[in-house]
């Protein structure tokens, strides 16, 4: 069966060798069965994301062989896409308005007798403050025009017939149980943006028919909430393949935030397209 996969970078910064990696194993899974790859932007974040980073990487992308049908789907320019899911959700009673600051959680968390809870992905599980606001605080506060999140109401949102038994296939492992529960009451759309990373990349795979998501081994623990949010909407749920990450010669992670070496660079010391693949784990040439 052809797979529909898809690579989605947020442009941050420079194109690097673990990035690569993650457009190469769709790229190959895609080219493999006789599917379509596609790239998407993921820049819903206004403060770090840039057009020009976006450019550079296609760029790069393209002077590795990589190709993907047009037009490619910016999230920044499909926010009310988003705000419709809030919106669904909203109606149903499974999202909440949330006005607390960083600083709020943590004096909440401090407050307690209780030590702070992380969630699989290392963040802090918050303490569902805001959830517990009356309707007429809610109200004021909104009218007001006080900045807030929106976040998904766990207990809510698990109390829908089959969330609680919800499992996803990953490819070579099968069956894998989800336990959305560990996030609590995560972050569905940010002060800043009336949007979330895990609300937006959930909508657009069910939105382009992805049916093979390849990523990161790092984001395995959130594929758990995905299947929450693609069950709650009705979206089809795809297959999930996660790649080990590619690590520098000390065994740490490729990171932009680390400074690991980008594409652009290792382009202008001269490597070749091939010689980046292979850096990059690249088995070779696709055999018809």
């Amino acid at each position: 069966m052809p797979d529909i996969t898809r690579f989605a970078p947020s442009p941050t910064g420079g194109l690097h060798l673990g990035h690569v990696a993650s457009a190469l194993a769709g790229w190959r899974a895609a080219n493999e069965s006789g599917g379509r790859f596609l790239l998407r932007i993921e820049d819903i974040d206004p403060g770090r994301c840039r057009d020009a980073f976006a450019h550079d990487l296609m760029d790069d992308l393209r002077w590795l062989g990589l190709e993907w049908p047009e037009p490619v789907r910016w999230q920044s320019r499909h926010l009310a896409d988003y705000a419709a899911v809030l919106a669904r959700l909203g109606a149903r009673g499974l999202v909440y308005p949330c006005f607390c600051t960083r600083r709020d959680i943590a004096d909440e968390i401090a407050a307690s007798a209780h030590a702070p809870h992380h969630a699989p992905d290392g963040s802090v599980v918050y303490p569902g403050t805001c959830r517990h606001l009356s309707p007429s605080r809610r109200a004021a506060l909104l009218a007001a025009g006080t900045p807030h999140a929106m976040r998904l109401d766990m207990e809510r949102a698990l109390s829908v017939p089959g969330a609680r038994d919800l499992t996803w296939h990953e490819r070579g492992e099968g069956p894998q149980r989800c336990h959305p529960e560990l996030f609590g009451d995560v972050v569905l759309a940010r002060k800043d943006v009336m949007a979330s990373y895990h609300l937006c990349v959930t909508h657009d795979d069910a939105l382009q028919g992805i049916t093979l998501v390849t990523r990161g081994e790092d984001l395995r623990p959130a594929t758990s909430l995905h299947r929450l949010l693609q069950h709650l909407m009705g979206w089809t749920a795809p297959e999930y393949a996660h790649h080990p990450l590619l690590c520098d010669a000390s065994g740490r992670r490729l990171a932009k935030r680390d400074r690991a070496m980008t594409i652009a660079a290792m382009r202008a010391a001269g490597m070749s397209a091939q010689a980046v693949r292979a850096a990059a784990g690249d088995p070779g040439p696709i055999m018809a």
